[in-house]
């Protein structure tokens, strides 16, 4: 069995035979429930992109974990650069395994910097653990090569999908993203945190139909696979 728990924004924890973070988010956000300092066994950290709210508390919670950082080579370098004390694996748009985790990098359509320079690109993630594929968007818009994602290492078994408009998909959009990667189970993110982000999950549920199950996590709340 692997668990998906929302941490709230956009940061989640994947629970299997590994234990994954993905965009750990906690200091500062108005969503979050759990504190950083409450993951004491981290197997991996996955970091979309490098604005502050996905970067979080990556940093903090390696260094005290010894988790390993994985992020596009540009995001990892950047990390390593500022930071003592931390494992990164930098890789680019495509496949790898680490420590015994397939994870594939794919393409988001936004910006990444730290709010001053760029620093490589957006990334979204599909992770294979245990017999499952959970695929986290990252912050993105909706883009055809989606459907790729299921064509090529489908079937997925939830995604993770950015439904606040503004900086990211809206609902519309997201239910569009379902139609191209025809996940089982959807789990909308990214909405909600802030004021221009404010949206009614009901109405992406709504526009999502029948095409998959839409679950509307509370933060802390956790969706068995």
């Amino acid at each position: 069995m692997v668990q998906v728990r929302f941490l709230g924004h956009a940061a989640f924890e994947i629970v299997g035979s590994k234990k994954i973070l993905v965009d750990p988010f906690l200091t500062g956000n108005p969503q979050a429930t759990a504190r950083a300092e409450d993951f004491r066994e981290i197997d991996l950290i996955l970091v979309t992109h490098a604005h502050g709210d996905h970067i979080g508390d990556t940093v903090e919670i390696a260094k005290r974990t010894g988790a390993k950082i994985v992020a596009m080579f540009d995001v990892a370098n950047y990390l390593v650069e500022n930071n003592k004390g931390i494992t990164t694996v930098g890789m680019n748009y495509g496949p790898t395994e680490v420590d015994g985790v397939r994870i594939i990098q794919v393409p988001a359509w936004h910006s990444s910097s730290d709010g001053k320079y760029s620093i490589g690109n957006a990334s979204g993630y599909i992770v294979k653990l245990d017999g499952k594929t959970i695929y986290h968007a990252g912050d993105t818009f909706v883009f055809g090569d989606m459907a790729l994602f299921n064509e090529l290492y489908g079937p997925i078994d939830v995604a993770l999908l950015p439904i606040g408009g503004h900086f990211t998909m809206g609902p519309k959009e997201a239910a569009k993203a379902v139609e191209l990667l025809k996940p089982r189970k959807v789990i909308p993110m990214h909405y909600g945190s802030w004021p221009p982000i404010v949206q009614d999950p009901e109405e992406f549920r709504r526009l999502v139909g029948d095409k998959a199950e839409v679950h509307v996590l509370k933060p802390g709340e956790v969706l068995e696979l």
